[in-house]
């Protein structure tokens, strides 16, 4: 059951991200170009989801376990390092310059955009770079 309904909130998920247009590289580079020709329509797009978000937050803060009966999984870690700081800032550079962040590049890769076909072989590339060096790191301190 959690499958399907994980299926379904993603289905759910990417079709905001189409109406929104937050898959379009064109319309989020439109909304971060505050000295050119500024689209602010994506703000609204953002506004409601961190409000939704925090709405649900709140009410997951409560429960012991989800809706489907699954124990609740929220983050605890609220320390703020470098290692946090830089890669926010280095998820911001690639988003300012493709105009994708991870879940609309998939969406936008479905879609057929033939720009988020390097950005997710790029993302993929960085993802395995970032698991090998923590495994080996890992292997470091253990040794």
């Amino acid at each position: 059951m959690s499958a399907i309904t994980a299926l379904l909130a993603g289905l759910l998920f990417g079709i905001g991200l189409m109406v929104s247009g937050m898959a379009n590289p064109a319309k989020v580079l439109g909304f971060l170009d505050l000295a050119g020709r500024w689209d602010p329509s994506l703000a609204f797009v953002m506004v409601g989801a961190i409000a939704i978000g925090s709405a649900a937050f709140l009410l997951a803060k409560r429960r012991q376990r989800s809706l489907l009966g699954l124990p609740m999984q929220l983050p605890t870690n609220t320390v703020i390092t470098p290692r946090l700081v830089i890669g926010s800032a280095l998820f911001g550079i690639g988003w300012g310059t493709a105009g994708f962040c991870p879940g609309p590049a998939l969406v936008a890769l479905g879609a057929g955009y033939p720009k988020a076909i390097g950005f997710v072989l790029a993302m993929a590339a960085g993802m395995l770079v970032f698991e090998v060096l923590e495994r080996s790191k890992a292997r470091v301190a253990r040794a």
